[in-house]
């Protein structure tokens, strides 16, 4: 099975395309992973993708398709995979198409995680992370600290990172609108569409989209 997951910052994405992959027994191929990847193994489309970045400017389409589509043609892709964070705009979901047709592949279906702006808002600008170790994640609203501003597990300093402040959130949303949502018309159109509430506990979401899988819903 071959799916592309998408949905805006906050709708827990990386959280349910892990989940979805174990239990389809596909990899999760996430293109933040695959950068940092070939960053750090100094391959060729790392050191062009770093390059771009130490001066400032966003990585061309070529690049982050060239490394998705090495990625997808790896063994363990070759029964299927689930794509999270790629394609981000229609180029790439166009160069995607191509890639998969002349290989004589298609995709199974896309994924549409739909979260209400107000909730993405109030998940990512909540959140509240510690200085001392970064995996301890607490929430203003749903994951309280015993202490405010304490971590409960270290003692460290809780604090809520820039990129997580209420006004870029907002901004990314707007990316997100104008970038990435394009796609999710461009497979409504191929019929591959299936959008799915992201709210209510992370099983729950799980759940609704095997469900959707199985019954022939996103294809």
């Amino acid at each position: 099975m071959r799916i592309v997951l998408v949905g805006p910052p906050g709708a827990g994405k990386g959280t349910q395309a892990a989940l979805l992959a174990e239990n389809l027994g596909i990899p999760h191929i996430s293109t933040g992973d695959l950068f940092r990847a070939n960053i750090s193994q100094g391959t060729e489309l790392g050191r062009e993708a770093q390059r771009y970045m130490r001066e400032g400017n966003l990585v061309p389409d070529e690049i982050t398709v060239g490394m998705a589509t090495e990625r997808m043609a790896q063994p363990d892709a070759e029964d299927g995979f689930l794509l999270d964070g790629f394609p981000r705009n229609i180029a790439q979901a166009r160069s995607l198409d191509k890639q998969l047709e002349e290989a004589g592949l298609a995709l199974d279906g896309v994924l549409d995680l739909e979260v209400p702006e107000e909730e993405v808002v109030r998940r990512i600008a909540g959140r509240r992370m510690c200085r001392k170790d970064s995996s301890h994640i607490f929430h203003a609203e749903y994951s309280k600290p015993a202490v405010e501003d304490v971590c409960d597990v270290c003692g460290g300093e809780l604090y809520q990172r820039e990129d997580d402040s209420e006004e870029t959130v907002r901004k990314r949303l707007e990316v997100y609108h104008q970038e990435t949502e394009p796609i999710i018309d461009y497979y409504r159109e191929q019929g591959l569409v299936v959008t799915l509430s992201a709210l209510g506990a992370v099983p729950e979401v799980t759940q609704r989209a095997l469900a959707a899988l199985r019954s022939g819903d996103a294809a």
